[in-house]
C-alpha cells in the first residue's frame, strides 16, 4: 500500500495556479539558467539541477515586486509553475550539449534548424511518455520512490509560502560571478588559466582555470566526487603525459594517431593526441557500468510501466490533484513526433532510425524517471543511456552497410533525440513530484513543461551557435594548395564572422568536407570545413569553436575553445564503429583504467571525466569541493547539516549562472568588430601577467564562497 499522502494544497481547494506573470517568469528563468547549464556542459560535460535556484527566486522576486509595486501575493502553486516551468531549460542543454557538437568533429555543419529539432522532439518525447507514468510512479510509489531533488524543491516551496525563504543568497551569487568573469576574461585584468611546469618533472604541469562557474560545481557536486574528478587529472596530468614523453621521446617516427613526433610535442599536444582517447575509453566504459549496473532497476522499471499501462483506467479523474493530460492529447503529440522526426532533412533520418528513437525513447524516459526517484537525478547514468543507444544504432547501422557521413548524422540524431527526452524525462517526474506533494494539478504542470521546452530550446540552438562562432578561427597557415574545380556548384556563401572580419570582409563558398576522398587534390585535406575563393583556391580553415584543435588565432590572439567531453566521446564512438579508425589500443587503456577503479569500488565516471578533460578544468571543481569538505566540517561541530538548499550551495548556483552568462555574453561582444581590443587591459598593467595576480583573486572568491557556506553574514 502506498503512503498515505496529504498536500499543502488540499485537493479540494481551489486558488490560482497557471497564471500569466508566472508562467512568463518560468520561460525566462528557464532561459537563463538553460544557456548557463548549456555553457557548463560544453565546458565539463555536467550540469547541476536549477529547480531548487529558481522556486527560491520566484518565491522571492515576487515577494520583491508585492512589495514595491503592490502586485498581489503569489500562491505556493504558481511558485511551483514558475520551478516546473523554468527547469526543462536545464536538462534540455545537457541532452544537446553532450551530443550535438559532435557533429562539428565528424567535419559536418552544425545547423540551427538541427539542434532546435532535436531539443524540441526529444524534450516533447520526455514530457509526453511521462504522463502515462505519472500514476505509477508518482502516486502509487509514494513513499518508495523519493525523487530527492523534487522533494527538496517542495520543502523549499513550503518554507518560502510560510515566510522562511530568500533570494538574497543567490543573487549575490550571480552577480559575483558575473562580475568576477567580466573583470576576468572580459578585461583580462589576470590569467584565466594560471599554470605552471615541472622542469625537474619533464612534461607535468599544474593548471586552474580560475572562474566562478567551476568552483560552484565544485561545491554542489560535493568532496567525494570532486576529488575522484581532479584524481583523473592528476593521471592524466603528472603520470600519463610523463609517460607518452619519457617513452617516446626517442623515437624517430610519429605515433599514431599523432602526425607529428612525440619529441617535437607540448604537454598539450600530447594530451590531445594519446591522452584524449584514453579518457574516452575510460568514460565510455563507465558509463556502460553505470547503466549494467541498473539493469535490474530497469527491466523492473520496464515490466511494471508497460503492466500499469496496461491496467490505467481510461476514464478521466474528476480530483483536481489527479488530472493528467488527455491520453489522446498524448498519442497525437507522439504521431507528430514521429512525422517530424521522419521528414526532417536536416536530421538524415529514416524509418529504421525513427523506430529506434520510439524505442529507445519510451524505454530509457521509463528507466531514467525511475532512476531519479531512487537515486536522485546527479547519480542518474543518461551519459552511459547515451552511449547504449549509439553503440547499439551504429552497429545496426554497420550490420545493414550504412557507413556513409549522412548515416552518422543520422545516427547521432538517435542518441540525441533519446538523450534529450531520457534528461526531460527525468526533470518531468521530479517536477511532478514536487506539484504532487505541494497539491499542484498535474496537467498545469505538464502544459507548464511543453511551454518551457518549446521556449528553452529555441533560445539555447542560438546560444550553442553563438558560442561556436565566437571561438571559431579562421587559418591560413598550413593549408595544402588545392585547386577546386567547378566551384559554383559549392552553393553556400559565408563571410568570416568575428574580429577576423575586421582583415577580411569577402564573401567565400563553403566546402564542406566530412569525408575527404582517397584519392584526387581534395585527398590531401582533413574533414572540416573550409573557405573558397571564386577562383576555386582554398583560403582559409575553419576550425572550430567547440572542439577545434587551434588555441590561437593566426595574428597569435588566445582564444577560448570548448572542449565539450561528451560530444567528442559520441563522434569517437560513430567514427570507431562506422570507419574503424579509432586507436583501439588507447580505447583500451582507458577501458582498462575504468575497470581497475570499479574492482577497486571507487565510481569510474567521474575519474574518467577527470582523466578526459585537460586539469586546468577538474582542478577549480576540486577546490569547490575542498571548500565544500570546510563548511561540512563546521557544520558537524555545530550539529547542523548542509542541504541543496542552504547558503552555500545557493551562493554557488548564483555563481554557476552569472559566470556562465557572463562568458555567454562575452562571446556575443566577440562577435562585434573591435570590442574585444577596447575591453582588453592586459598589455596596460604588468600585474595582469602574473600568474600569483590569478591566484590571489581566485583565493579570495574561494575564501568569500567559505564564508558563505558557513553562514557568515555578507555586505553588498
Amino acid at each position: 500500500m502506498p503512503e498515505e499522502h496529504k498536500p499543502f494544497v488540499s485537493a479540494t481547494t481551489t486558488i490560482k495556479e497557471m497564471t500569466l506573470i508566472p508562467l512568463l517568469m518560468g520561460v525566462v528563468l528557464g532561459i537563463v539558467f538553460g544557456a548557463s547549464s548549456l555553457y557548463l556542459a560544453l565546458k565539463v560535460g555536467m550540469t547541476v539541477s536549477a529547480s531548487i535556484p529558481i522556486a527560491v527566486l520566484s518565491i522571492t522576486l515576487f515577494k520583491a515586486f508585492s512589495k514595491s509595486f503592490g502586485f498581489r501575493k503569489t500562491t505556493i502553486l504558481e511558485n511551483n509553475i514558475v520551478q516546473t516551468t523554468g527547469s526543462a531549460g536545464e536538462s534540455i542543454a545537457f541532452g544537446i550539449a553532450v551530443t550535438m557538437p559532435a557533429l562539428l568533429i565528424l567535419g559536418q555543419e552544425m545547423q540551427l534548424t538541427q539542434i532546435m529539432l532535436v531539443a524540441v522532439l526529444g524534450g516533447l518525447l520526455g514530457v509526453l511518455m511521462m504522463i502515462p507514468l505519472r500514476h505509477t510512479l508518482i502516486v502509487k510509489e509514494h513513499g518508495k520512490l523519493m525523487y530527492p531533488e523534487g522533494t527538496a524543491c517542495a520543502e523549499v516551496l513550503i518554507v518560502g509560502e510560510k515566510g522562511g525563504t530568500s533570494a538574497k543568497t543567490v543573487f549575490a551569487g550571480f552577480f559575483v560571478g558575473l562580475v568576477y568573469k567580466l573583470f576576468n576574461v572580459g578585461f583580462k585584468l589576470w590569467n584565466d588559466v594560471p599554470s605552471h611546469a615541472f622542469r625537474w618533472f619533464k612534461g607535468a604541469y599544474v593548471a586552474a582555470e580560475v572562474s566562478p562557474e567551476l568552483l560552484g560545481v565544485g561545491y554542489i557536486i560535493g568532496p567525494k566526487t570532486s576529488c575522484i574528478m581532479v584524481g583523473g587529472g592528476v593521471l592524466a596530468s603528472w603520470v600519463l603525459i610523463p609517460m607518452i614523453q619519457l617513452f617516446g621521446s626517442g623515437l624517430t617516427a610519429p605515433l599514431f594517431p599523432s602526425v607529428k613526433l612525440i619529441s617535437q610535442m607540448s604537454s598539450h599536444e600530447i594530451w590531445r593526441s594519446y591522452v584524449l582517447y584514453i579518457g574516452a575509453g575510460a568514460v565510455a566504459t563507465g558509463g556502460i557500468i553505470s547503466l549494467i549496473r541498473s539493469l535490474p532497476t530497469i527491466i523492473r522499471s520496464a515490466k511494471i510501466g508497460l503492466s500499469q499501462l496496461k491496467l490505467k483506467a481510461t476514464k478521466a479523474s474528476t480530483i483536481r490533484t489527479q488530472k493528467d493530460l488527455p491520453l489522446n492529447y498524448v498519442l497525437i503529440g507522439c504521431a507528430v513526433f514521429i512525422l517530424g522526426i521522419w521528414f526532417a532533412p536536416s536530421l538524415k533520418m529514416n524509418f529504421l532510425g525513427t523506430l529506434l528513437i520510439i524505442a529507445f525513447g519510451f524505454l530509457f524516459v521509463l528507466v531514467s524517471s525511475r532512476l531519479t526517484g531512487e537515486i536522485g537525478s546527479s547519480s542518474n547514468p543518461i551519459s552511459g543511456m547515451t552511449v547504449a543507444t549509439l553503440l547499439i544504432t551504429s552497429l545496426v547501422f554497420l550490420a545493414l552497410g550504412w557507413t556513409s557521413s549522412d548515416y552518422r548524422v543520422a545516427a547521432l540524431s538517435v542518441a540525441a533525440v533519446v538523450c534529450v527526452a531520457a534528461c526531460n524525462g527525468g526533470t518531468t517526474s521530479q517536477d511532478l513530484k514536487t506539484g504532487y506533494l505541494v497539491g499542484a494539478t498535474p496537467w498545469l504542470q505538464q502544459v507548464s513543461l511543453l511551454i518551457g521546452v518549446l521556449s528553452s530550446a529555441l533560445v539555447i540552438g542560438y546560444t550553442l551557435k553563438l558560442l561556436n562562432d565566437a571561438s571559431t578561427v579562421y587559418s591560413k597557415k598550413n593549408l595544402p594548395v588545392v585547386k577546386i574545380e567547378n566551384v559554383s556548384e559549392l552553393t553556400q556563401i559565408e563571410q568570416i564572422k568575428g574580429p577576423e572580419r575586421e582583415k577580411d570582409g569577402k564573401f567565400y563558398h563553403v566546402l564542406q568536407l566530412p569525408e575527404p576522398p582517397k584519392s584526387g587534390p581534395l585527398s590531401q585535406l582533413s574533414p572540416g570545413k573550409y573557405l573558397v575563393d571564386d577562383a576555386g583556391k582554398i583560403q582559409y580553415l575553419v576550425d572550430p569553436g567547440i572542439n577545434g584543435s587551434l588555441s590561437q588565432r593566426d595574428d597569435g590572439t588566445a582564444v577560448q575553445k570548448y572542449e565539450a567531453p561528451k560530444a567528442r566521446l559520441m563522434s569517437l564512438i560513430i567514427d570507431g564503429i562506422l570507419t574503424q579508425k579509432l586507436p583501439w589500443g588507447l580505447i583500451l587503456l582507458g577501458a582498462s583504467i575504468a575497470l581497475v577503479l570499479e574492482l577497486c569500488g571507487i565510481s569510474a565516471l567521474p575519474f574518467a571525466v577527470g582523466v578526459y578533460l585537460p586539469l586546468s578544468s577538474s582542478m577549480p571543481i576540486f577546490i569547490g569541493g575542498a571548500m565544500r569538505w570546510l563548511v561540512d566540517l563546521r557544520n558537524r561541530k555545530k550539529q547542523t547539516q548542509d542541504t541543496e538548499s542552504s547558503p552555500g550551495v545557493l551562493f554557488s548556483s548564483g555563481l554557476i549562472a552569472g559566470g556562465a552568462i557572463a562568458g555567454i555574453a562575452l562571446a556575443l561582444l566577440t562577435l562585434q568588430e573591435g570590442l574585444v581590443k577596447a575591453l582588453d587591459f592586459s598589455s596596460t598593467f604588468a600585474f595582469t601577467q602574473s600568474n600569483t595576480t590569478s591566484v590571489i583573486c581566485f583565493g579570495i572568491l574561494c575564501l568569500y564562497l567559505l564564508k558563505v557556506g558557513i553562514g557568515k553574514k555578507f555586505k553588498f
